[in-house]
């Protein structure tokens, strides 16, 4: 079991000895000119990334919100692929494969032409031949549940996300399960949640970390990535998880955050977790 962080949390110079793993939050790395990938830029980072020795797992570009700090220019819908989309998304996966990454994370798509039923079919294709590139390059596909309180989101539902999964059929496609995310689809009820964690816990890959009030604060939709403890949500619910004993990553803002976040989710954890 390992406890990890996003990269905007702070620098890796910082996390160093408190992270054991950062996730390379791919859109916001300064990676890009547009969509041109800075190869200056993206070898600059790897000569500082290889000098420490953590584990990682890497985050792909996705549709931001619009209050959000997601460069536009690198906005991927994976319900409504074009070339150029690909295109970034390989980049991804080749990015992860290169830092030595097991799990890419990808968002689902958002409900457009045609309606739910159609929105939802197209990015079963889009996720089939992305999980086929993943094999390729030896990365997995964590597809993340998204926040109900968008109700333009695909895979909001545990249910659906699990039919999403077992529809792409891929030993390189699985599910990232964000607690967060869970938390806001089921209205802050720890029951709900931990019916959530259950129904997909066999798909579990990956986990995001990070605490809200389950409702719709008028900010980002609820999901306000609070550390762990500022929040309502119930952390019992992952003992669904079972036998789990991959990453926990904290997708929080700030290296104090991340600290105090860890300590009381440990802490959590423990009473029904050997976590040590």
């Amino acid at each position: 079991m390992k406890f990890g962080v996003s990269s905007f949390a702070g620098p890796l110079s910082e996390l160093d000895g408190l992270a054991d793993s950062i996730e390379l939050y791919i859109p916001k790395m300064d990676l890009y000119k547009g969509r041109e990938l800075q190869t200056d830029r993206l070898d600059a980072f790897f000569d500082s990334f290889f000098s420490y020795d953590f584990y990682c797992t890497a985050h792909a570009p996705y549709y931001p919100d619009p209050e959000g700090e997601h460069p536009k220019s690198l906005a991927i819908d994976t319900a409504k692929m074009t070339d150029s989309d690909f295109q970034l998304m390989y980049e991804a996966l080749d990015i992860s494969a290169h830092a030595g990454a097991d799990v890419l994370v990808v968002h689902p798509g958002r409900i457009t032409e045609g309606g739910a039923s159609k929105s939802f079919g197209r990015m079963i294709q889009n996720l089939k031949t992305l999980a086929d590139y993943g094999e390729e390059v030896g990365v997995v596909i964590g597809l993340e549940n998204k926040e109900y309180t968008d109700p333009l989101n695909l895979c909001c539902k545990a249910e659906e996300l699990a039919r999403a999964v077992d529809l792409v059929d891929s030993d390189y496609l699985g599910a990232t399960l964000d607690i967060g995310h869970a938390n806001l689809t089921c209205g802050g009820d720890p029951q709900k949640l931990a019916d959530f964690v259950k129904t997909i816990s066999p798909l579990v890959v990956h986990v995001h970390v990070h605490d809200n009030h389950g409702v719709d604060t008028g900010r980002y939709g609820g999901d306000e990535h609070y550390a762990p403890g500022q929040g309502i949500i119930d952390y019992s619910a992952l003992r669904g998880l079972g036998d789990y004993d991959e990453i926990f990553n904290f997708e929080v803002f700030s290296v104090e955050e991340f600290k105090e976040g860890k300590a009381f989710f440990k802490n959590k954890l423990s009473e029904f977790w050997n976590i040590y």
